[in-house]
């Protein structure tokens, strides 16, 4: 059974980070530049929050207002749900499922990020876990 420990390496450790105070536009920039769907964000070094595609999607378009006027803080979800280091993925797919997001920040026993998984990467795990029990099942039955 793996644990989210394991799944982060070091793009996960070092997820893109943005402030409460930049423009969601240079938000927006770096998602696109490094190809994802979300941004971590600070107040300083205190963890604040997180700023999806899903934020920009239905908040900002909604206040009919300009990527290029308002700041991240405005929009980003503050009420984050996360998780620790020793929760199993299956805990995680359960986590992500009944509270419909897409990306859990994982946190110490301090409150301390450790870095951010996505759906993408619990899916990949729970996949890999399957293949390698198909494959041992395989083997068994041929020997």
């Amino acid at each position: 059974m793996t644990i989210v420990r394991q799944l982060l390496n070091d793009a996960h450790r070092h997820p893109i980070r943005v402030s409460t105070d930049d423009l969601v536009y240079t938000a927006l920039e770096l998602m696109a530049k490094h190809n994802i769907g979300s941004v971590l964000v600070f107040e300083g070094e205190r963890f604040a929050g997180i700023f999806t595609e899903r934020d920009y999607a239905r908040k900002l378009i909604l206040f009919g207002r300009s990527s290029k006027e308002m700041k991240v803080r405005e929009i980003m979800t503050s009420q984050m749900v996360y998780v620790a280091p020793n929760r199993t993925v299956e805990e995680c797919m359960a986590l992500v499922t009944e509270k419909r997001v897409r990306h859990l920040p994982v946190l110490d026993d301090d409150g301390t990020l450790m870095g951010l998984i996505s759906i993408g990467d619990l899916v990949k795990s729970v996949i890999s876990e399957k293949q390698f029990e198909i494959d041992q099942l395989i083997h068994y039955i041929k020997s």
